[in-house]
């Protein structure tokens, strides 16, 4: 067997060997030990700012702070629409481990309607995870206290405390004032989202959607410091959000309610208007709502009851529906006869009881059977004459009565501070053409002359148009707010200028109607003389009468039937007037959808609403007579205990205050 071989120990190339190792490894420790401290010193010097910033966000939270909505006063500083304290249910998305199961558990705890569900989840689609989102809007006590003691079933759930609208005289101001909503989808895609940030309504109808910029204001933030669980534990730092501002109309409460109960349930609308300055002193429309249902969130069923409602309460009557004025437009139409040239005050018509235009076969009615004899301007006016007036509108011709008319604010905008307002329809060849084969026709102008066929005017523009006439031919666009305030400051008065010269280039063309139309009031045969509305009022009133036929007719024959109840479900009526007459403060025009003639069923609106006018300027009024009988003076409301009402300091910048069967009035259509 042979022997191995052993090899020689080499002790030197060992050495060596482990020499190289050794440095190769302390070299490796020192290359990794360099990468980590260069990676520290990446993350803690160069990146230091970012790291800190990103830990002191994990601790401290920004939440945003809404800031409180504008109040709004009515011009005697009497509180329309106020901000009340309120708790909402709130939840995290991002902090819900389960939200179907969390939402069928809660509903154990705090009732959810489907109402409430369906906005939660159409919300939680417009939001970012980590924002929180409103479920239940408006807890009572016993909501908050069983929630408090189940509290922890529900991470990411909590009770927060916000303000709510509330309309302290609801229904009376819900067309004017409008109301807050939600905000949905549709907002979102809209408004400013940093703006809105943490604000959850929105102006929805009337001044709180027109003024929206004004009254909604700039949020501000607090930072929070919260704990592992996202629950705030402290607040560092506030920065208070700058309120909206105030608003300030200048409708008088106390002639919006004597207006709207002088409908007495009654569909109609009324504007009264202070000639001086266009300022709105009453505008109501009826039926109305209720707007504190709105605000967070209608019922299906009581969002079903109006919508139903055949007398349509969310329609605004006064500014979106149109109806024919009827002879309402008869002095206005005199009054362009005279600025024209067209007509002198001592030139006379005969009326017969019908009217026939050169050349034609076809007649039309006098309102009196035999007609009214003899009649110049003034008397025209007083006693309805449809002959006089047929007579006008061919001599002035549809174009210059278009034109005429046109410049008075009928078939436009009257450019009221209010969104979605009707043009209403000026009859005119322009018109026709776009909505007719055919062309103009002589009797389409002959009806035209007394406030039938295709006119339609909104309360709105009738009470506009009388105003403008009772400031002797200035127009103003009307107005409803009459100044703004911010906190702790004094309100600052909204220009409103004239929006041009003065229509009325001869004064005693102003005269010569305002001669009619006190003739219609005190004279023998005026409409409202006859109906007694404006007996015993201490001030000179003038005004119109307007019987609008709802139906056209199907012959010439004089309708002999006194039931009014009959008559007024064919007829709409209107009044206008303005006093005092000598230098007119206010002006108004009411219309009742189903009225049997207009002095007797319209009239007595108007005087009521005088009625409150006056005694909220300071003068005494006494018993209104009216055919049904004496009735006392329209009550004045008082304002709810609760109600504030702005300030000394707030009010001392408002601008000042100067701020038997009746004959019918209108023949209508032959």
């Amino acid at each position: 067997m042979a022997l191995k071989r052993r090899s020689i120990k080499d002790s030197r190339g060992e050495s060596t060997l482990f020499r190289v190792r050794a440095m190769v490894g302390f070299a490796l420790i020192l290359l990794g030990l360099g990468v980590l401290v260069g990676r520290y010193q990446y993350l803690q010097v160069q990146r230091h700012d970012e790291f800190a910033l990103r830990s002191e966000n994990n601790r401290v939270k920004p939440r945003a702070i809404p800031p409180a909505r504008g109040l709004i006063y009515d011009r005697n500083g009497v509180l329309l629409a106020d901000n009340v304290p309120a708790f909402r249910l709130e939840v995290v998305p991002e902090q819900v481990p389960d939200m179907k199961t969390m939402l069928s558990d809660i509903r154990d705890v705090v009732p959810l309607g489907d109402d409430d569900i369906e906005t939660f989840r159409k919300q939680l689609k417009q939001n970012r995870r980590f924002d929180s989102v409103p479920l239940k809007l408006h807890l009572t006590e016993d909501e908050i206290a069983r929630f408090a003691i189940n509290r922890w079933r529900f991470p990411g759930v909590d009770v927060v405390p916000y303000l709510t609208r509330r309309y302290p005289y609801g229904p009376l101001f819900a067309h004017v004032v409008g109301y807050v909503g939600r905000i949905d989808a549709d907002d979102m895609n809209r408004l400013d989202p940093d703006r809105y940030k943490g604000t959850s309504h929105v102006g929805r109808s009337g001044l709180e959607r027109s003024y929206e910029d004004i009254l909604h204001g700039e949020p501000g933030y607090e930072l929070v410091e919260v704990n592992a669980d996202g629950r705030v534990q402290r607040v560092l730092e506030t920065h208070a959000p700058t309120p909206g501002k105030n608003l300030y109309l200048s409708i008088d409460v106390r002639v919006q309610k004597a207006a709207s109960d002088a409908f007495d349930g009654r569909p109609g609308s009324t504007v009264a208007i202070d000639p001086r300055n266009g300022q709105v002193l009453a505008m109501v429309s009826v039926p109305s709502f209720d707007p504190n249902l709105f605000v967070n969130g209608i019922s299906r069923a009581d969002y079903t009851t109006y919508t139903t409602d055949t007398d349509k309460p969310l329609l605004n009557r006064a500014l979106k529906s149109a109806y024919p004025p009827g002879s309402t437009v008869k002095p206005f139409l005199a009054l362009g006869g005279l600025e024209m040239g067209v007509r002198r005050p001592e030139d006379t018509v005969l009326s017969t009881g019908e009217f026939c235009i050169p050349g034609q076969q076809r007649c039309y009615r006098d309102d009196t059977r035999g007609g009214d004899g003899t009649v110049n301007m003034v008397r025209a006016i007083e006693k309805s004459t449809n002959t006089y007036f047929y007579r006008l509108a061919l001599d002035m011709g549809i174009d210059r009565l278009a034109s005429w008319m046109g410049s008075l604010g009928f078939g436009k905008k009257t450019g009221i501070d209010l969104i979605g307002e009707a043009e209403g329809i000026l009859p005119s060849r322009e018109w026709k053409a776009t909505r007719s084969k055919y062309g103009w026709f002589p009797g389409e102008t002959v009806i035209a002359g007394i406030g039938q066929g295709y006119w339609n005017v909104t309360t709105l523009q009738l009470a506009h148009a009388t105003a403008t006439f009772a400031g002797h031919g200035t127009p103003y666009a009307p107005r409803l707010v009459m100044a703004t305030s911010a906190v702790k400051e004094h309100a600052v008065p909204l220009a409103n200028p004239p929006s041009g010269p003065s229509l009325i280039h001869k004064p005693n063309d102003w005269n010569v109607v305002n001669q009619g139309m006190e003739a219609v009031v005190y004279g023998a045969g005026g409409t409202a003389m006859q109906a007694g509305v404006f007996k015993g009022f201490p001030l000179t009133v003038a005004g119109k009468s307007g019987t609008a036929e709802r139906f056209s007719r199907r012959s010439n024959e004089y309708d002999t039937n006194k039931n009014t109840a009959y008559l007024a479900t064919r007829h709409r009526a209107w009044f206008i007037g303005y006093t005092p007459t000598e230098a007119p403060r206010i002006a108004v025009a009411a219309m009742l959808e189903s009225g049997a003639w207009g002095a007797a069923d319209a009239g007595p609106i108007v005087r009521k609403i005088m009625d409150a006018w006056l005694v909220s300027t300071g003068g005494a009024v006494p018993p209104s007579k009216t055919p049904e009988g004496p009735t006392a003076p329209t009550g004045v409301p008082d304002v709810p205990d609760d109600t504030p009402v702005a300030t000394p300091a707030d009010m001392s910048a408002l601008p000042a205050e100067s701020s038997s069967t009746a004959p019918s009035d209108d023949g209508g259509t032959p």
